[in-house]
């Protein structure tokens, strides 16, 4: 009997299709991707692909971002109803509302928001380029929607830069808490502390190092520790562990995003066979988000 691994493989061929996905989808789903990766890494492949369709594992924005940045392909999300939470913490009418009560500031997006609020931004970013896109732009007032925890965290790296902060945030890693860091370390004296800066401030402060998810491997690649510390979702753990053989990886239990998980080998399967359910944006929204994702990916 063919195995659902198969017959994805032999569908994607049939549809000339590549499968990206991000780092904290389920550990099967990033053994058939094409790619695995965070959100910039995986806007650039996006960009770049040759491929007739993308289906893309991880959550909405993501295939919006992919589509807006390849408007001919047909963007297939596994999981229609996968919505980032902080996502809808930032709406394209109250960017338009903070711009009225900030006449001359940038507005710079976390790639983390729906295409409607890209279209209302200056420039998107992601967690591992977001200290440059910020020192890049020319205001000096900067709205930083819609992460408070990852706007604190550029706040403090370009304090040149006044960053008027927004009230969002990722429900995960908001809820890691320095007492969460302090158990590990008890059990885990030698390791390293590694936070993902959509992390609270204080988490922050008692870390070893703040990556995005890919500069996360890159560090425990180059390190020569061999225990380490994730505050970060815990679908970093596999990629970590087959990348980083020798080096072990403690995560805090409760660091589960439900709707990163909801991509299946099943739901991708289904996806293929029906080239379903496809991204679909407006083609006003489209041209205006364009130009800010562009800029997000020319800044590594």
């Amino acid at each position: 009997m063919t195995s659902t691994r198969e017959r994805i493989a032999a569908l994607k061929n049939d549809r000339k299709a590549v499968i990206l996905a991000h780092n904290y989808c389920l550990p099967e789903v990033q053994d058939i991707a094409d790619h695995v990766g965070d959100s910039l890494g995986l806007s650039i492949i996006a960009s770049g692909t040759d491929a007739d369709a993308i289906v893309f594992c991880g959550v909405t924005f993501m295939a919006e971002s992919a589509k807006i940045l390849n408007p001919k392909k047909k963007v297939i999300i596994p999981e229609e109803y996968a919505a980032c939470p902080m996502a809808s913490m930032c709406t394209a009418e109250q960017i338009r509302d903070a711009r009225k009560c900030h006449k001359d500031a940038c507005v710079v997006g976390y790639v983390n928001s729906t295409a409607s609020s890209k279209a209302e931004m200056d420039v998107c970013c992601t967690s591992s380029n977001a200290v440059d896109i910020v020192s890049s732009v020319k205001e000096k007032d900067v709205i930083f929607v819609p992460d408070m925890n990852l706007g604190a965290y550029v706040a403090s790296k370009v304090p040149s830069k006044n960053i008027i902060p927004w009230n969002g945030y990722c429900p995960i890693h908001q809820s890691i808490t320095e007492k969460n860091i302090a158990d590990l370390r008890e059990g885990h004296p030698d390791a390293v502390v590694i936070a993902h800066p959509e992390c609270r401030t204080d988490v922050l402060n008692i870390a070893d190092a703040v990556c995005s998810t890919e500069k996360m491997i890159a560090y425990a690649k180059a390190s020569d520790k061999k225990e380490f510390i994730m505050a970060t979702e815990i679908g970093m753990k596999h990629r970590l562990t087959k990348e980083c053989p020798g080096k072990r990886f403690y995560f805090i239990d409760h660091a589960i995003c439900s709707v990163m998980k909801m991509t299946s080998l099943s739901s991708i399967l289904k996806a293929l066979e029906t080239m379903s359910p496809e991204i679909s944006i407006d083609d006003d929204t489209m041209e205006r988000a364009k130009e800010p994702l562009i800029k997000m990916t020319e800044v590594k």
